[in-house]
């Protein structure tokens, strides 16, 4: 059952929290030893008390009951936040972070955490810590990330619903290695901790991932909303509320490969074309346009942002020469880019980020939604570190190989991913829709218009 189906059924009594729990934690133990998504999972007879609890008490909101298990990036209280590093292994969170209280206050039962990879980088899931989270459609492959525990966790009915976070990708990569659905939101509607600096680093948000969009958006607005504490947090976005109405005939732009700058492995561009035609049969308007900004100027901007919002967070770990072994290969080049990198090489970055805000601005007046796919290639083996090339194309950095993520994520705009079937390898795929900043609701409509219509997540679930 998707979520919202899960809370209708316990509001009405038709089923407990404790029934809940208990099939929950059954689905958890028949498959999580396959793919390894769900870490830190807390003890069986304790959440059952939790659920019983939840049983005995009023509804506080619409997730009252629901299990739900927190990336291991956040905290949690109580719960481990290992964050896939050595350094953090063992340590336990005396504090939920906001998000976490948020859904805590909606009424979700938190059971444990999802797998990431180490500090979050890299859009493939496996650390030191907790190992490899396995793609359920092809234990032998990647489940993407950073978010690749929860989604994994969600397509194989372990969760009915999950958090994740995106920086470059990792809602988007791993919901489209795992047919399912997640929302990177406009930045700043899930406003992240009030603490250290909060002007200078616009990159990462939190946000929902989901088998249905519909779910998509009740989570969203769970996690949504203004802190006082943080000058840059948005009003909440209230996305529910009108999910079922189907958007007029939208104007979407397809940017292809970007005029060739973006390597696909065979097969990705023609299932991403495919999903257009049905967009059109769903009475929707599709261009293909050409290249709108400079590819490389945009790699050079967010390099250099990236690096430096790493360096923010990471430098004093390197600082410690103890604990600098620690950090694995792509944490050391991120912090040492960081660390070299004077002033006016941020400023130029962000001097490159605003042109190219200011382009696809202009664009959005005359579209409604630009669409790339979710990832440059098919899933790939577990046991790689990453891509080193993609259609006999060298992949220059740890990174690079998600490059078509970036457009987005660079300025702050909202996407969906939305799964759109598989290839002939029988692995799945997805694409971004991506809108002007605000337009979160418009995307989980079409989102869920396209949905209707295809269903993949009930269609093909995993064969485990």
């Amino acid at each position: 059952m998707d979520a919202l189906a899960q809370s209708a059924a316990l509001e009405s009594g038709a089923v407990s929290c404790l029934e809940l729990m208990d099939a929950t934690l059954a689905r958890i133990e028949a498959v999580n030893p396959k793919v390894n998504a769900i870490v830190s999972l807390r003890d069986g007879d304790r959440l059952r008390d939790e659920a019983r609890a939840a049983d005995n008490s009023p509804r506080h909101g619409w997730m009252h009951g629901l299990p739900i298990a927190i990336k291991d990036l956040a905290n949690a209280a109580g719960l481990p936040t290992s964050m896939g590093s050595p350094l953090f292994a063992g340590q336990t969170a005396e504090a939920d972070d906001l998000m976490v209280a948020r859904l805590r206050a909606a009424g979700a039962l938190i059971i444990g955490k999802t797998n990431t990879p180490e500090f979050g980088l890299g859009s493939h899931t496996f650390n030191p810590v907790h190992g490899a989270t396995r793609n359920p459609y092809d234990l032998a492959k990647s489940s993407g990330g950073s978010s690749g525990g929860a989604a994994a966790a969600l397509a194989t009915g372990m969760l009915s619903i999950a958090d994740g976070s995106d920086m470059m990708g990792s809602l988007r990569n791993p919901a489209g290695w795992n047919n399912v659905y997640g929302m990177r939101p406009t930045w700043g509607t899930i406003p992240a901790e009030p603490m250290g600096d909060m002007f200078m680093h616009q990159l990462s948000t939190s946000g929902p991932m989901a088998r249905s969009p519909a779910d998509l958006a009740a989570l969203l607005d769970v996690m949504t909303g203004a802190d006082p504490r943080q000058p840059l947090s948005r009003d909440s976005a209230k996305t529910l509320a009108g999910i079922d109405v189907a958007p007029k005939s939208l104007r979407l732009g397809w940017l292809g490969d970007w005029d060739g700058a973006f390597a696909y492995e065979s097969g990705i561009a023609e299932i991403s074309q495919a999903a257009m035609t049905t967009m059109e049969g769903l009475g929707h308007k599709v261009d293909v346009l050409p290249a709108p900004f400079d590819a490389d100027a945009m790699w050079d901007s967010w390099c250099d942002l990236r690096s430096f919002a790493v360096t923010a967070g990471l430098g004093a770990l390197y600082a410690d020469e103890d604990k600098r072994g620690f950090l694995k290969p792509s944490a050391l080049w991120e912090i040492e880019r960081g660390l070299a990198m004077s002033a006016q090489t941020v400023q130029r970055a962000s001097q490159t980020r605003s042109d190219w805000f200011r382009k696809v601005t202009r664009m959005f007046q005359s579209l409604d939604v630009l669409v790339l796919p979710s990832a440059q290639l098919w899933p790939f083996d577990v046991e790689w570190a990453y891509p080193e090339e993609i259609a006999g194309r060298s992949m220059d950095t740890y990174h690079r190989w998600m490059q078509v993520v970036i457009p987005a994520g660079l300025i702050g705009l909202p996407v969906v991913n939305v799964p759109v079937g598989f290839g002939e390898n029988g692995l799945p795929a997805g694409v971004q829709l991506i809108g002007p900043r605000g337009s979160d609701a418009l995307l989980l409509r079409l989102a869920q218009r396209w949905h209707a219509a295809t269903d993949w997540p009930a269609q093909r679930p995993p064969a485990l």
